[in-house]
């Protein structure tokens, strides 16, 4: 059971950082037209708008994969101080904590969802609409919890190496 949520979790990862990559491309290509078009004296209309609209899946988009590939920043001081299963312990800690943080994240989004749609949040130029931004974030936080969780408990799950 556990190997199949795995498996379904890693191509939800994959998913997130296709959406990442998607939001990448995006946003180089409007830069290198803004950049081309402000040259000629006609500048890209909305540019920006697009480009931190893109952002929204190229921060979040990355976060799950990042986490997967263990690209995270991590801090070792005290890790030679410690017993190598206090260290195993401590790193499945580590995960549960950022799953239980991404979780805060997408509630927090959750609630703000219902607000942008009534306020009619968008952005400044092309009055794009925040809300499916916003649901998509939420969407990508929920991603890389359920990627932390899994290997919190697949750590917790294995022995510690002695």
């Amino acid at each position: 059971m556990l190997r199949r949520l795995i498996w379904l979790t890693d191509r939800l990862i994959d998913l997130s950082a296709l959406t990442g990559a998607a939001g990448l491309v995006v946003a180089l290509g409007v830069t290198a037209t803004e950049v081309v078009t402000r040259a000629y004296g006609a500048p890209l209309y909305g540019a920006r708008d697009i480009v931190s609209m893109a952002g929204v899946f190229v921060v979040f988009g990355g976060m799950a994969l990042a986490h997967k590939n263990g690209a995270h920043i991590a801090v070792d001081l005290l890790e030679r101080h410690f017993s190598t299963r206090m260290n195993h312990w401590l790193t499945a800690a580590a995960h549960l904590l950022g799953a239980a943080v991404f979780a805060l994240i997408a509630w927090q989004l959750w609630v703000a969802v219902p607000l942008a749609r009534m306020l009619n949040s968008a952005t400044n130029l092309l009055y794009l609409p925040r809300w499916p931004f916003l649901v998509a974030m939420m969407g990508l936080c929920l991603i890389c919890m359920l990627s932390m969780l899994l290997r919190g408990v697949q750590h917790l799950t294995e022995r510690p190496a002695r």
